[in-house]
């Protein structure tokens, strides 16, 4: 073998190695990456366990099947095995945390590669960053470290002045004008002793307000003992009269309600209140902080009378006030606001649950009335199966007064398609609009006498009216008379309706405008997709809007999924879905247990039980020699069937119990039975109420201080959350929810405000006892009444407030000598 070919071997076998060498680099650091990906998520599963109170395997495998595409109510319904049997609430929660732990592993990441890079992330260090459990406490350890432009104090240190604040910090008989004296530097802008003592100030200021662990020990101060301070802009007594409730209010900060909160911070936005933390309630002197103290103690300063004692002192004040208490006055307040949105969104999300989940008046021809006045009553007459089949426009009230006309055209119209309901919109006019129908009723007895009229929130309707989606279904009807369609078909379903309409645009929240609108709309979303998933979707009847909110799918696919329908005629089966364009197995695998079939090849097709599971129910059946379809709502077979019989290793007891009771009844509707309000005649104007009178009327939204009742005068009534029972209630909605037929008691009448205090305690009487305050609908701007001062003067055993004062004074005294 020549030189040549042992040295070419050679070569050879060197780059082997190395590539062997450089692949098992590769996969050790691929591993590591794959081990730490694995030890975050098992960590955030761990977290959420310990925060839902379930077990940590319920959790991790949640989170393996939401990351692979799983929705949540496909999760809550189809996969309770895996979950434990975690519930759509419980899941949505998770899905939360799981976003927000993540995004704050994220953060970490950012963190300790930006200090890292700076040469800084000791042992210690990175240990505290990766306990971090918030993303405050990330963002407290990273304060030192966070890049930021050149500041007063960076200034101080590249004139050398450094060693003197450490120094006067660590030596306090010091002569500090001497000391001072010798970091004189004119070029650099310290040309005086005045001068090198404030940039050492600074250098010591930043340095106490960067520190992480005094930052938690003032915040642990500040949320057990602040107070907000709301306040009247000055001048705006008049023009702010609404917000009076709140010139000269003061609660304690981490009490405050969240209806209370908005209602500040909507003062404060349009100018008419100013709000400030007090962080000191308990202190008359107003000369000094407690804080101030935290902050000596803290860095162990025990300071005296000596001259740098007394020049800490001012840097200990310049700390609190310079550095740290505006920092935390815009946290806290950014902490009210944040859990006050959450506390509204909430509010609006139940309401609008409430609402969507209401009792269909069912398949009936409906007949639908706009009321208005000199633009005239819109009508329009849906079937049973919610198409448009006639409309017109009359005009019983001023100035044109066609009354006994349009009864005329009503009775008309009603007997011709039979019509078996009214559906009054409640807007302007509707009390009058009202009486119309009541009339209609008594005109047409002899051939329609089950004829009923009801009442309709037609919140939204206009919105829908005027949107795209209406302008393609009637592209030739005016858009007063889809209104009317509108108020018909939320009658016969509401919830096929009201999921054509913006969650926002139906009007059930408090303060709704005020919170963050992507945080909304995410709630209300979520509250949408289960509110459909959990009453399913009849597959050749739904609307494209109704279809966009099945698991699974979304606006393309629904469109798609209407458009097949309309090509080749109504579904037979569950499976032709996978026919429709762009529709593959996991979209399918997701929404097929949701969507119905009625009167196809399939019953199971009509019921909730998936695909998936048609193998076990043929399994059940075969065992009790039936047929499927003998099956279906053989009520005294399946009820003598035991679940744990049929378990596999596939479908465990969760899921055979929950198909033995789909096959029980199948397609079952969740929804109540329906009900509705008979307002009281001749009461049609807020001056018509009078003290003590017992009327009915339909709750439209609760909140967390009570809950806003219709009944029937075109302004909604409230119950104060202390008159809804005789019982303590801490929480409006275990009593009442958003369509609730109640029976309420006048207590108060604000004619001029339009405001009326309602109670469901129909035994009290007006002149009882103070009734609450007549209120109007939290939305539209309405003052709250403060539930007394709390009291604050309370100090912790830690903070006597004689010790407070006179540190304060203390503190305050240095400040001032020393601005000489």
């Amino acid at each position: 073998m020549s030189d040549h070919e042992i040295d070419y071997l050679c070569s050879f076998h060197m780059q082997a190695h190395l590539s062997l060498w450089y692949l098992g680099i590769i996969r050790f650091f691929q591993s590591r990456h794959d081990n730490t990906f694995m030890h975050m998520t098992q960590n955030i599963a761990q977290i959420i366990a310990q925060e839902l109170n379930v077990r940590e395997q319920q959790v991790s495998s949640t989170i393996s099947l939401l990351d692979d595409g799983a929705t949540v109510p496909f999760v809550a319904r189809y996969r309770k095995e895996a979950t434990g049997g975690l519930d759509d609430t419980q899941l949505r929660t998770l899905n939360s945390r799981l976003s927000y732990l993540r995004d704050l592993n994220d953060r970490r990441d950012v963190i300790i590669s930006s200090i890292d890079t700076q040469g800084k992330l000791t042992p210690e260090l990175k240990h505290a960053l990766f306990e971090a459990d918030s993303k405050t406490r990330l963002e407290d350890l990273y304060l030192p470290y966070k890049p930021k432009r050149r500041t007063k104090g960076q200034i101080a240190r590249e004139a050398g002045i450094e060693p003197l604040a450490d120094h006067l910090l660590n030596n306090r008989n010091a002569d500090i004008e001497q000391e001072a004296a010798k970091y004189i530097n004119s070029e650099a802008g310290f040309s005086d002793c005045k001068l090198v003592l404030d940039g050492a100030r600074f250098i010591l200021m930043e340095s106490f307000a960067e520190d992480a662990s005094l930052l938690q020990k003032v915040r642990q101060h500040l949320s057990q003992n602040s107070v907000i301070e709301s306040r009247m802009a000055k001048g705006k007594e008049k023009e702010g009269a609404k917000f009076r409730d709140y010139f000269e209010h003061t609660e304690k900060l981490s009490k405050v309600p969240s209806h209370r909160a908005l209602a500040m911070l909507r003062g404060r936005n349009e100018g008419m209140l100013t709000l400030n933390m007090n962080a000191d309630p308990g202190n008359e002197s107003k000369q000094g902080s407690y804080c101030e103290v935290i902050i000596a103690e803290h860095f162990k300063l025990n300071l005296g009378t000596a001259d740098v004692d007394l020049w800490l002192k001012t840097v200990v004040t310049a700390t609190w006030r310079i550095k740290i208490a505006l920092q935390m006055e815009t946290e806290f307040v950014a902490k009210m606001r944040e859990h006050a949105e959450s506390e509204a969104i909430n509010v609006f999300a139940r309401n609008l649950g409430d609402l969507l989940m209401a009792a269909p008046a069912g398949a009936k021809t409906t007949l639908g009335l706009d009321p208005g006045l000199r633009s005239g009553v819109k009508v329009a007459i849906v079937n049973n199966t919610g198409k448009l089949v006639a409309h017109s426009t009359i005009f019983p009230h001023a100035p044109q007064n066609q009354w006994d006309k349009s009864v005329r055209t009503l009775a008309n119209l009603a007997k011709m398609h039979k019509v078996e309901l009214i559906a009054v919109g409640n807007g302007t006019a509707s009390r009058e609009t009202d009486k119309l129908a009541g009339e209609l009723i008594a005109s047409v007895k002899a051939e329609l006498p089950r004829l009923t009229k009801i009442m309709v929130s037609e919140a939204g309707a206009s919105v829908y009216s005027a949107s795209e989606l209406a302008a393609n279904e009637f592209p030739n009807l005016d858009v007063s008379i889809r209104g009317a369609v509108s108020i018909a078909r939320r009658l016969q379903d509401p919830l096929a309706e009201l999921v054509k309409i913006e969650p926002k645009s139906i009007g059930v929240g408090q303060y709704q405008h005020d919170v963050s609108q992507s945080q909304l709309s995410l709630s209300l979303e979520g509250v949408v997709e289960d509110c459909v998933n959990g009453v399913g979707v009849d597959l050749n009847m739904a609307s494209a809007p109704l279809l966009a909110q099945v698991a699974g799918l979304n606006k393309t696919l629904a469109r798609n999924i209407v458009m097949y329908r309309d090509e080749n005629g109504q579904f037979t089966q569950r499976k032709q879905l996978l026919k429709v364009a762009r529709l593959g197995p996991k979209a399918y695998e997701q929404a097929a247990g949701f969507l119905r079939i009625f009167d196809g090849d399939n019953p199971l097709d009509a019921s909730s039980v998936h695909p998936e599971a048609y193998s076990l129910v043929e399994t059940i059946a075969k065992a009790k020699g039936q047929a499927v379809e003998a099956l279906v709502g053989n009520t005294d077979l399946l009820r003598n069937l035991s679940a744990a019989e049929f378990i596999t290793d596939k479908f465990g007891l969760p899921t055979v119990t929950d198909i033995l009771a789909e096959l029980d009844k199948p397609g079952r509707d969740p929804r109540g039975e329906f009900k509705t309000a008979t307002f009281k005649e001749g009461v049609e104007q807020v001056k018509d109420l009078k003290p003590d009178m017992i009327l009915e009327g339909v709750v439209t939204n609760v909140t967390n201080f009570g809950a806003f009742v219709d009944v029937g005068v075109h302004q909604d009534g409230l119950v104060h959350i202390s008159s809804l029972t005789d019982k303590f209630v801490s929480d409006p909605h275990t009593v009442v929810k958003a369509g609730d037929v109640v029976k309420v008691k006048v207590m108060e009448i604000d004619v001029e405000r339009k405001r009326i205090a309602l109670t469901m305690r129909l035994d009290e009487k007006a002149g009882d006892k103070p009734a609450p305050r007549a209120a109007q609908r939290p939305n539209s701007g309405g003052k709250q009444k403060p539930q007394g001062k709390p009291q604050h003067r309370t100090q912790q055993k830690s903070q006597p407030k004689q010790a407070n004062a006179a540190m304060g004074n203390a503190f305050a005294d240095a400040f001032a000598k020393l601005k000489k």
